[in-house]
């Protein structure tokens, strides 16, 4: 599939170099390491059934628990979305992976290929979007004052505009899309116009520029403006009783954050070296690609680890709904 962490720059007619699943295991001139054809599917499985068991108890919570209906919840609901629709479709990297070939259809290759997009992008929109709500907060907060608008249905109506700016950002992938013959094999690309060579980069920096660098820089700019008027002003009793009590939510956004960057920063650091360093495709370089690839997926099944571990409210949460369960 396109979220792929290669270094190799070729024009091909994916979006992703060589040693990627769904983009080269057919093309690739190096055959893969017999340790590595066993362990990536494994260790995909795995990234799918804990995504999904982790993701569906969030989703489960966060439907179901009246007061966790919060506005910075209804934020996490979005990016468990996000990761439970990506870890549904990994069963399918994994026949891709393991059949060398893309036996679904070109609907499906279309449909696989701008879910995968999906989880590239969502994740760090909504993190930007928190980033951005716990800004205001904070800064509320430090200043004795409510967030004007700050409403469960304002938090609806963002959700759904990040969720139409992430469909018109993938649209292009879907566009692309298309089944075409890989050395002898049917598979899942990009087929891009010539030159190819061009499309291609531009995609990768497309990628790059709007799934990383915007937010990231978005981000950083938001929590340093932040630290910066936090210093400047003096708290009084009551803001600091207030700031405290919003301490361990904010520990949770920039906890989700850090293990976002610790996931995708290889992945768009590969996009830098693909776009500036011809390497050549031997078994360490691919092995290293899909390790990166790995860690970008695993970080779909990582967030309800946080959750459980950060959030009280929602330990409790769950413990009642698996007692009420369990009752009835």
């Amino acid at each position: 599939m396109p979220n792929t962490s290669s270094s190799e720059p070729r024009p091909a007619r994916a979006s992703c170099p060589d040693p990627a699943p769904g983009c080269a295991n057919a093309s690739s001139p190096v055959p893969l390491p017999a340790t590595l054809a066993v362990a990536v599917p494994v260790v995909y499985a795995v990234i799918c059934v804990v995504g999904l068991a982790g993701n569906s108890a969030v989703l489960y919570v966060l439907l179901r628990a009246p007061r966790m209906k919060t506005v910075t919840n209804l934020f996490i609901l979005n990016l468990a979305i996000a990761d439970e629709l990506f870890t549904l479709v990994l069963p399918v990297n994994i026949a891709d992976f393991l059949l060398r070939r893309w036996p679904f259809g070109e609907l499906m290759c279309k449909l696989i290929v701008a879910i995968d997009q999906y989880n590239t992008f969502s994740s760090l929109y909504f993190l930007t979007v928190m980033s951005a709500d716990r800004y205001l907060v904070v800064l509320a907060t430090a200043e004795s004052r409510r967030v004007a608008g700050r409403t469960y249905g304002a938090a609806r109506a963002v959700s759904l505009a990040v969720w139409a700016l992430v469909t018109l950002v993938v649209l292009p992938f879907a566009v692309f899309a298309r089944l075409d013959d890989e050395q002898g094999r049917r598979q899942c690309v990009l087929v891009f116009p010539q030159p190819e060579a061009f499309w291609w980069r531009a995609s990768r920096l497309y990628t790059l520029v709007l799934g990383f660098a915007v937010p990231v820089s978005a981000i950083c700019a938001l929590y340093t403006r932040l630290l910066c008027r936090l210093r400047a002003m003096r708290l009084d009793s009551h803001a600091k009783a207030l700031e405290r009590a919003k301490k361990r939510v904010t520990l949770l956004v920039v906890a989700i954050l850090a293990v976002c960057l610790l996931c995708w920063t290889p992945y768009h650091l590969g996009t830098v070296v693909a776009l500036t360093t011809d390497l050549p495709q031997t078994p360490l370089v691919i092995a290293i690609s899909y390790v990166i690839t790995s860690l970008s997926y695993a970080n779909s099944c990582f967030n309800p680890f946080l959750y459980a571990f950060l959030d009280d409210s929602f330990r409790r949460s769950l413990r009642q709904l698996i007692a009420c369960r369990a009752a009835a």
